[in-house]
């Protein structure tokens, strides 16, 4: 097969009723649909069997999460293209179409995605990926279409083809050799801002990540986790601070090597940044978690500190002589696009729904 779609399930019944029928009307002849189950107990399982004996259901034997599901399924496959979709995405027909054309006109590309709108609000994007995102100098993610809590109408603004910093995993096409290049997703990210790390790495290893207009897909969102949930906002803290350590000393070097600096000195000066920006995003994480103490939010203290503990449990560092080697290897060939110089947070508390077109006019 040419694309392997694959839904990673998790309790999502109801979801996989309403969905599965679209998405296999939707599919061409060289597209199919697999069904990785990360050990629902909700009869996910047998409702495939009953109504969709069609679809191949793999079975794992307990929640491995996002990250470790969708590498045990996808590790598995045979194609040229995997396409990682919710369980909660509704797809109109010609969907996939304009991602495969993209991807095989482009082969600079190595991740692309649809824009992304609201299932409820059909015409205002939705806030997991809206129209493709970006960082902004401390690793806040933000999008085209979302910047905190508010959201655009889509008014045709973003349908011209865009490289950005990172796409949504509710909805995501990647080659399969560069997935399997880069080791799939990072597991330790278990969930949550795993698929801006799996982008980051594609666009350090010299490839693009594009967000194709031509194609819209509308996500209800919250399936897994409400927005309010303190083990979200415990992953989210976690796995910010991970994604950093992991990639913006390589991400820093690579901008002083490009600017004329040698490899050396550009691997000291992506250190030392990192290293910077690291430090003044806990801080920044330790105001949040004192507004949380001063607005009675115990259960998102314990959020934040217990993400702050497990993120040095990790003990990832990214030394000289590994930026040095990379830079050896993708010097001339990475290049990461999309990370701002802003700070969001402040901007849009500033600006509230102004925030885009400020954004618009560079600002």
């Amino acid at each position: 097969m040419k694309t392997a779609v694959v839904i990673l399930n998790w309790n999502g019944k109801k979801f996989l009723e309403m969905f599965i029928p679209g998405v296999l009307r939707s599919l061409g002849p060289e597209a199919r649909l697999i069904v990785a189950d990360n050990a629902s107990t909700d009869g996910s399982v047998e409702l495939l069997r009953e109504k969709f004996p069609e679809v191949p259901v793999m079975l794992f034997s307990r929640n491995r999460g996002f990250t470790g599901g969708y590498n045990r399924a996808l590790m598995e496959l045979d194609a040229e293209y995997f396409l990682l979709l919710n369980s909660d995405i509704d797809v109109p027909e010609h969907w996939l179409e304009p991602l495969e054309e993209w991807m095989d006109s482009h082969p600079e590309c190595g991740i692309c995605a649809p824009k992304l709108h609201s299932y409820a609000e059909r015409e205002k994007f939705e806030y997991a990926g809206a129209a493709g995102g970006y960082v902004d100098r401390f690793g806040y993610p933000y999008c085209r279409g979302r910047v905190m809590k508010y959201l655009e109408e889509d008014h045709g603004q973003y349908d011209t083809p865009e490289n950005v910093f990172w796409v949504s995993g509710a909805c995501l096409m990647i080659r399969a050799g560069l997935y399997r290049k880069l080791g799939g997703l990072d597991e330790r990210f278990f969930a949550h801002m795993e698929e801006i790390d799996l982008c980051w790495r594609a666009q350090l290893a010299g490839y693009r990540v594009t967000v194709v207009p031509y194609s819209t897909v509308y996500h209800v969102g919250g399936g897994s986790l409400p927005n309010d949930s303190p083990k979200k906002l415990y992953l989210n803290y976690r796995n910010n601070l991970l994604m950093l350590r992991k990639n913006l000393g390589k991400t820093m070097a690579l901008r002083a090597f490009r600017s004329g600096h040698g490899k050396r000195e550009s691997a000291a000066e992506g250190t030392r940044q990192a290293r910077r920006t690291v430090f003044i995003r806990m801080l920044l994480d330790g105001m949040s978690c004192a507004v949380y103490l001063f607005t009675f939010k115990w259960k998102y203290v314990q959020a934040v500190i217990r993400a702050h503990r497990d993120f040095r449990r990790f003990k990832v560092k990214e030394s000289r002589d590994e930026i040095l080697t990379y830079l050896k290897k993708y010097g001339k060939s990475g290049n990461v696009e999309g990370l701002s110089g802003k700070w969001i947070i402040p901007r849009a508390m500033i600006w509230g729904k102004g925030i885009f077109r400020k954004l618009s006019s560079g600002q």
